[in-house]
């Protein structure tokens, strides 16, 4: 009977004895406009070191930052071909040393900044050959500094130095499918959610494949349009499944470790079209851009996820 109560209690608290409650809603911002703070579809997300969050306000054709709580603190961009102006800012990504990185999906570059968004230079025009691309999406950078772009509609990733000069290339598995995002371990492992055959894919910094797990469905492990993917410091993989309005994390390796979300809707930690993820570097906040609802969602590790064996931690709460 003790038990029973101890397991309900968990429950009540919104542990999971097998961790799939391990991240709770803590927080939100933004509303649809064009106000500061306000979004149009925000597609990519990004936190830098210091804890300030990117945001690419992909409608509005700008970049907006926060504090990590969300108080408003700059935005640069206007629609344009320009230093500094976007044509569908996609993916956004901040280097160790605050440089933001930004990929357009209509004009074929990448652009990069200061942290409050003084231009510093750019790379990148429509075409197939190297460093040309093609519909970049995601976009991240490697422990070492090179920048790891998702070129979707060439069917490929390429790295580049962190001033753009080409490094490499690498397809999808049998090259195959489309990439959409892209997260870098510490170690350099290289994580690429490919949303046509519904899958992560992994490879190792030079871009040797190493693996990959999912298929369509609604099961855990299963996805229905995987975006937005990131990684954690112990290792863990977060990948936002977009229709199935849920995020989803796994080990390295792509075995299963627990999920947030639930069906469509516009309550706190629900989803509509949710896009890209990213961790705080310690990895105990995560934030979801919530892209049709038009706002920033954040999360915490609560701590207290516990394995089915573990009824002793779950004790161990209320002596």
């Amino acid at each position: 009977m003790k038990t029973r109560l101890l397991l309900a209690a968990a429950v009540g608290l919104g542990l999971a004895l097998n961790g799939w409650a391990a991240f709770v809603y803590e927080g939100q911002w933004g509303f649809r406009g064009t106000g500061n703070g306000e979004f149009e579809a925000p597609t990519g997300i990004a936190v830098a070191p210091n804890g300030n969050v990117y945001v690419a306000d992909t409608g509005n054709n700008r970049v907006q930052y926060f504090t990590r709580a969300g108080s408003f603190l700059g935005k640069w961009g206007a629609f344009g071909p320009g230093n500094g102006q976007f044509n569908a800012p996609f993916g956004i990504a901040v280097a160790a040393n605050g440089t933001v990185y930004v990929t357009e999906y209509n004009n074929n570059r990448v652009q990069y900044f200061t942290p409050n968004g003084s231009f510093l230079g750019k790379w990148g025009t429509y075409g197939t050959g190297d460093g040309e691309l093609k519909g970049p999406r995601g976009i991240a950078v490697a422990p070492n500094g090179n920048v790891y772009v998702a070129d979707r509609l060439n069917w490929r990733v390429q790295f580049f130095t962190p001033t753009g000069s080409f490094v490499g290339k690498f397809g999808l598995h049998n090259y195959s499918g489309e990439p959409a995002y892209v997260g870098i371990a510490a170690n350099g492992t290289v994580y690429v959610s490919d949303d046509w055959f519904n899958q992560i894919e992994y490879f190792s910094a030079e871009g040797s494949f190493l693996g990959k797990w999912g298929r369509p469905g609604t099961y855990n492990g299963q996805f229905d349009y995987p975006w937005g993917v990131d990684v954690a410091p112990n290792g863990n993989v977060f990948v936002v499944d977009i229709f199935n309005f849920r995020v989803q994390y796994f080990t390295s390796t792509g075995e299963f470790l627990g999920k947030w979300g639930r069906s469509i809707g516009s309550g706190n930690g629900q989803f509509d079209t949710p896009s890209d993820i990213a961790l705080t570097p310690d990895g105990t906040r995560v934030y979801v851009a919530d892209r049709y609802n038009y706002r920033i969602q954040y999360f915490r590790d609560t701590e207290y996820a516990v394995a089915p064996t573990s009824l002793g931690r779950v004790k161990a709460l209320f002596r």
